[in-house]
């Protein structure tokens, strides 16, 4: 895979874009610190919705994943059928956004959702995202589906993001597959890139992103240990990726959806990592901003 932009963690440290010392008080400072004394407060994020796929937080309840991710010190999250299901009631979805509400997060979506050629299914999966208050469904339905998905997209007005899972993914390996099928449909049918899986194919994200930009409408973000179907997770900033790249291609196409960190390196106690990735993330884009 062509690297566009060849700085890993270690050479991003040491370059004096950001040094350990300052990624450290970087990350300690409140929002307000990053401005001039005369200027308005910086966003810390450079206007990207940096988030949680709550994925990471699959071994925890509703009400923790909630905590977590605010810990971290994040805003929007996306949430996994594990922390709202599928099954569930309309009561049961409304209070789930209005916990997430009061919360002061923001629910950006929900995902992956797998889907069926089956009408009748895909209809009860757009009731379950409209009843929740979630403006996207990350999923990946059966091809033979999509008829049917872009029908209810548009009876719902709800954008769809079509999330590719890489080199055992049968049917959306890459975000460009995904573009193949949707690039004439209508516009609420989008994709969700995955950056780990992209990598894991051997594609070059920093290109595919802006290859997929017009119908990007969800990302999660995560790195991984190796460029090949092999590579496993592990802290962003600690494996292959580029990130600092694929940051810089989101901030540069004004990505307005949600940046969902997906952290799944360690299930049973995932708080420490996703920390640590969220740090390095906000490091890069204090440097690059």
């Amino acid at each position: 895979m062509k690297n566009t932009n060849p700085l890993n963690r270690r050479r991003f440290l040491q370059t004096g874009l950001l040094g350990s010392s300052a990624l450290a008080a970087i990350t300690s400072l409140p929002a307000t610190a990053f401005a001039g004394p005369t200027k308005a407060a910086r966003d810390p994020f450079d206007g990207l919705k940096l988030g949680m796929a709550s994925y990471s937080w699959r071994k925890f309840s509703l009400d923790q994943a909630i905590a977590m991710t605010k810990q971290v010190g994040l805003n929007y999250i996306n949430l996994k059928d594990v922390h709202l299901a599928l099954k569930s009631s309309t009561a049961e979805r409304q209070a789930a956004h209005q916990k997430i509400t009061d919360a002061g997060l923001t629910l950006m979506g929900g995902g992956v959702i797998y889907m069926k050629n089956d009408a009748t299914e895909v209809r009860g999966i757009f009731d379950y995202a409209k009843e929740s208050g979630m403006p996207t469904i990350v999923c990946s339905p059966d091809p033979e589906a999509l008829d049917t998905v872009e029908k209810m997209a548009k009876e719902y007005d709800l954008r769809v993001a079509i999330h590719n899972h890489g080199p055992t993914d049968k049917k959306y390996p890459s975000p460009l597959d995904v573009l193949k099928l949707v690039k004439d449909r209508d516009a609420r049918m989008g994709i969700c890139m995955d950056v780990g899986h992209t990598v894991r194919i051997g594609e070059d994200p920093v290109v595919v992103i802006k290859q997929c930009a017009s119908r990007l409408y969800d990302f999660h973000i995560k790195d991984v240990t190796e460029a090949a179907a092999n590579g496993g997770a592990i802290e962003v900033g600690k494996g292959v990726i580029d990130i600092v790249g694929v940051l810089k291609a989101l901030v540069e196409i004004k990505f307005p959806g949600h940046v969902g960190l997906e952290y799944e390196a360690n299930g049973d106690a995932p708080l420490p990592g996703a920390n640590e990735s969220v740090a390095y993330m906000r490091g890069v884009l204090a440097a690059i901003g």
